[in-house]
């Protein structure tokens, strides 16, 4: 019988290279929801503490954006009870299959409009507001530019929004691969933040500042963060629809 030919050296090595580079991709998926948790929390108390912080200051909110209510209790079960929706539609789609997780938080992550709010308050007991500040500048992007007008109305509105609860502010700098790229974003949110809570504002609460997502919640941490925001470094790559 006749032998398959062997691969030439290069041939060889760019096989093994796609492979591990595939296991790096998908190494969210091989791992189970309560592994990926525990992986997150360990790199979060490293990174706290070169910082020279308490790993209990910084809160991990699981984003479940698209994710089914199956993923969310699997969190559950792990220990996770913050959780982070992005549309107030889609909470409503799963809060029925939810609502006797009684320990869990939820909080509507970014721009969440007026006429939204009061829908918004009858699907959970507590919701919790994080003002989203458009550090970048990106057209794309929700959010509100620092030293806005826009933003000093919220802030003035605070009072007679009764059904929202303002805890701080967040954001998502512009993507780059590099995540050191997002540091100087970070500090612009830390010192708005810090400068907010200088005025003492009625309603207002800044005890909040939730920035750093998957690729960069290390960086943020070390710039303040108090609150990070993760979903695929938790569940995987998600679901589009």
């Amino acid at each position: 019988m006749a032998r398959a030919p062997r691969p030439r050296e290069g041939q060889e090595f760019a096989t093994r290279f796609s492979f591990v580079y595939l296991r790096a991709l998908c190494g969210y998926c091989l791992m189970s929801i309560a592994e990926n948790i525990a992986r997150v929390q360990d790199r979060i108390a490293a990174t706290a503490r070169r910082a020279g912080r308490n790993p209990m200051e910084i809160a991990l909110m699981a984003v479940t954006k698209t994710h089914p209510p199956e993923r969310i209790r699997e969190a559950y079960a792990a220990g996770l009870r913050l959780f982070g929706e992005n549309r107030v539609q889609e909470f409503a789609s799963k809060a029925d299959k939810l609502r006797d997780l009684e320990a869990a938080e939820w909080h509507m992550i970014g721009h969440l409009q007026s006429n939204k709010a009061a829908s918004a308050q009858k699907l959970a007991k507590k919701l919790a507001v994080l003002i989203e500040i458009n550090v970048g500048g990106e057209a794309a992007k929700s959010g509100v530019a620092a030293g806005s007008r826009e933003l000093e109305a919220i802030l003035q509105a605070a009072p007679s929004l009764t059904n929202l609860q303002f805890r701080g502010l967040m954001t998502i700098p512009p993507f780059t691969e590099n995540p050191e790229d997002a540091r100087p974003y970070f500090c612009q949110l830390h010192a708005l933040r810090d400068e907010i809570a200088a005025q003492k504002l009625p309603a207002i609460r800044m005890d909040v500042l939730s920035m750093g997502m998957s690729h960069d919640f290390e960086v943020a941490i070390e710039e303040g963060s108090t609150c990070v925001r993760v979903g695929t470094a938790i569940f995987g790559e998600r679901t589009r629809a």
